[in-house]
């Protein structure tokens, strides 16, 4: 082995730094000569800025793609997942085929979404064909719940729009982009609480896309019932998952966190429910995080010496259906419990096994899949050179078939077949 891996980071976690340290990794400066840089979001824009940035050369890598903003930003992924949408329809694919109500049946996964200011008069048109609503308002570029509040009438939003000191909506900078989206009003709810999933996913490469999910995802759960009274729409407590919220309110468990493993979740579901729609359902999670990447890929920046690992949020409303609602770039690596740390120091242990083989100095030329025995609690959820090598794209496409259930006319048989195939 020629040499030790030599590492940065400006997230100074333990999660992150015990790693490199197991690995015998040695720590430089930003300003030495490294070969991994785990960097927050905010470097990687100067390490990529025409103005600042500089050629990485082929033992550097970055665990961030350079624009990942196009799936991580709540406003361009959702712009990303329409223009797919569209592309898909004029390719004829059965998978943008739609009901008797325009709706898509496959790729409907997103809830209605508007862009503030631009989107303004949309959003009006669309509010008023169904004036009961509660529409959910968030900040395009914040995280852990910040700047968010649900809104049940227009003159809300005309409030907002005053209180955020312009004369008219046309004037707001893009700084302060806001994107409004219908709330998911029936959540499905455990002990009478709301609560999303948080699950990781590995991107290697764009261009053929490669993706890994990570098994132990987590439910995290609001401390407070659910209502959907609107007199309650104030109540972050009730509406809002985030850890960085819920852990101030009074009902906060400190040693569980308010969160559920995704295999408690699955167990729960499958002997309440049953398994056949337990298990629709976790493959239609899949499916929708392989569509988002899909959706992104042509417009990611595919660069060679980047990684990155997503923390998807997905909410499955009473009918199981899930819903994409973002996907963030610099999943919080803080840990809120004791399983949490152990959680996070596993994923990035298996991130790296597979980001950096064999904890050897890295050579971007190197683009093999790496053996099954590495990838600890990733599975391979999507490869695009396989899946062209063995027609699995076509069954991709089956899935379109086995959506609906019976009426698609594909036995459970044939599905999970397809399904393996797909992987």
């Amino acid at each position: 082995m020629a040499g030790k891996v030599k590492w940065v980071t400006d997230i100074e976690k333990s999660v992150l730094i015990n790693n490199f340290e197991k690995r015998g990794w040695v720590q430089v400066t930003e300003s030495e000569d490294w070969n991994f840089y785990w960097m927050s979001v905010q470097t990687i824009r100067n390490v990529f800025s025409v103005e600042t940035g500089y050629r990485l050369s082929d033992d550097q890598i970055v665990n961030h793609f350079p624009n990942h903003y196009e799936l991580t930003r709540k406003d361009l992924m959702v712009k990303n997942i329409k223009r797919y949408r569209k592309e898909l329809e004029k390719e004829g694919s059965p998978l943008a085929e739609k009901d008797e109500n325009g709706k898509y049946l496959y790729l409907d996964f997103v809830p209605v979404t508007y862009m503030l200011p631009a989107d303004y008069n949309l959003f009006v048109e669309e509010f008023r064909k169904s004036p009961s609503s509660t529409w959910i308002m968030k900040p395009c570029g914040k995280a852990q719940g910040k700047g968010i509040f649900l809104i049940n009438k227009l003159s809300q939003i005309k409030k907002w729009s005053r209180d955020s000191k312009t004369t008219s909506f046309v004037s707001q900078s893009t700084k302060e982009a806001y994107v409004i989206s219908l709330y998911i009003s029936n959540p499905l709810l455990i002990g009478g609480r709301k609560f999303d999933l948080r699950l990781y996913v590995l991107v290697s490469t764009y261009r053929p896309l490669r993706c890994y999910m990570y098994k132990l995802g987590f439910c995290r759960f609001c401390t407070v019932k659910y209502t959907p009274s609107t007199s309650e729409l104030d109540n972050m407590f009730v509406h809002l998952t985030n850890v960085a919220i819920q852990k101030h309110g009074e009902d906060y468990n400190h040693i569980h966190g308010g969160k559920w493993t995704v295999s408690n979740l699955r167990l729960y579901l499958e002997s309440t429910r049953g398994r056949e729609v337990t298990s629709k359902l976790f493959d239609e999670m899949h499916w929708i995080v392989v569509q988002s990447l899909k959706a992104v890929a042509p417009v990611m920046n595919n660069d060679k010496h980047c990684f990155e690992c997503y923390g998807y949020d997905i909410i499955i409303d009473d009918k199981l259906k899930p819903w994409l609602i973002e996907v963030n770039a610099s999943p919080s690596l803080t840990s809120s419990t004791a399983n949490d740390r152990i959680l996070k120091y596993n994923l990035i242990n298996d991130t790296l096994n597979i980001a950096v083989p064999n904890g050897e100095i890295p050579d971007c030329k190197w683009n093999k899949s790496p053996p099954k025995e590495v990838l600890g609690n990733y599975e391979i959820l999507y490869d695009e050179e396989l899946a062209q090598g063995d027609g699995a794209d076509r069954e991709l496409r089956s899935r379109a078939g086995q959506t609906p259930g019976p009426k698609g006319g594909r036995s459970r048989d044939t599905g999970r077949a397809g399904l393996t195939t797909w992987k």
